[in-house]
């Protein structure tokens, strides 16, 4: 018996991915209100939140680091736009890159073992984790009590954001979890899957043990603040009045877990937002997650004076037109 050919086709939305958003041409950060960086670390997977090929990054000692995770199709540059806004407010960030087809708790290893040579480099500075999507599962995986081939370090404090993550499995995954699937199948099953999604496959269905077991958070993290988005209804791409290309890729259901969402450290917040729209695209700012992040205390508050000049910086690296005629 073959594979039926749904599966295919099935396979081919999986993954907890979004459409990259393409990058943009600017390869640097401008400073802002950054502190003067004084060292320059050569991290694995660690670097600036841009795809300029020098991966070098730049900080400021004993300054906390805002690390951003991007999920499957990603790279740094996505979160460039973000990372502008950080340093307005004068705070410093990293991106940290993976292979997004491998296994979850490999590229989460992998994060633990940048955020060890970031504690030896940078004087164990205080870390926040903002995982997007996929991201967000790497992100949680890498702070949580699981033990992995690398272990948390424990210097510095570090909280956790998460927003979008399928923390209870992808819906358009569940036939890849299905045991008796995979005999009718001739074994034809686990290796369309691991061809459509490398490594990862075992680990982003409902009955996986990354998704049924996914621990608690280690005891060096503060905080858990963990922003779901109800993507219903949503639209990335009009063609005039007509939407072409949805915005939802994850349904509430997908991204509440009783395991998670309990922890005493997590702070649930719910957001009506699409998938992309939630952390910016090329034509739409993240005023919904920027404003979230600004009332939990992650992303600093734009004092009065300055509101003006931070609108037309959103207006500028996120080509958001209707920021430019916007008033105070």
């Amino acid at each position: 018996m073959r594979c039926p050919a749904a599966l295919l086709t099935l396979l081919l939305v999986l993954a907890g991915c979004a459409a990259p958003t393409p990058s943009r041409p600017a390869l640097n950060i401008e400073p802002g209100h950054l502190p003067t960086a004084d060292l320059a670390l050569d991290i694995p997977g660690l670097g600036p939140c841009t795809d300029n090929p020098d991966r070098t990054l730049r900080i400021r000692s004993g300054e906390p680091v805002n690390i951003m995770v991007h999920g499957c199709f990603g790279s740094s540059g996505e979160f460039r736009s973000l990372a502008q806004v950080l340093a307005f407010h004068g705070q410093q960030s990293a991106c940290f890159t993976y292979d997004d087809r491998a296994a979850l708790d490999d590229s989460a290893s992998a994060l633990r073992r940048a955020l060890h040579l970031l504690d030896e480099g940078g004087s164990r500075p205080a870390v926040t984790v903002i995982g997007h999507s996929q991201g967000a599962l790497i992100a949680r995986r890498a702070l949580s009590d699981q033990p992995l081939t690398e272990a948390l370090p424990a210097g510095g404090s570090k909280e956790l954001v998460t927003v979008s993550g399928p923390f209870a499995g992808i819906k358009a995954a569940a036939p890849c979890g299905i045991g008796w699937l995979r005999v009718v199948t001739l074994g034809l099953m686990p290796a369309s899957c691991h061809m459509v999604t490398g490594a990862k496959w075992a680990d982003i269905t409902w009955s996986s043990r990354f998704i049924r077991q996914p621990g608690g958070l280690a005891t060096q993290v503060t905080r858990h603040l963990k922003i779901d988005t109800d993507e219903r209804n949503t639209c990335r791409r009009f063609e005039g009045s007509r939407c072409v290309e949805s915005d939802e890729i994850f349904a509430l259901a997908e991204q509440q877990q009783p395991a998670v969402d309990g922890d005493p450290r997590t702070t649930r917040l719910e957001l009506q937002a699409g998938h992309v729209e939630i952390i910016g695209d090329r034509e739409v700012a993240p005023l919904k997650l920027i404003a979230a992040l600004q009332a939990e205390g992650v992303i600093r508050p734009t004092p009065i004076t300055q509101r003006p000049a931070f609108r037309q910086l959103l207006a500028q690296v996120y080509g958001d037109a209707r920021l430019v005629a916007a008033r105070p």
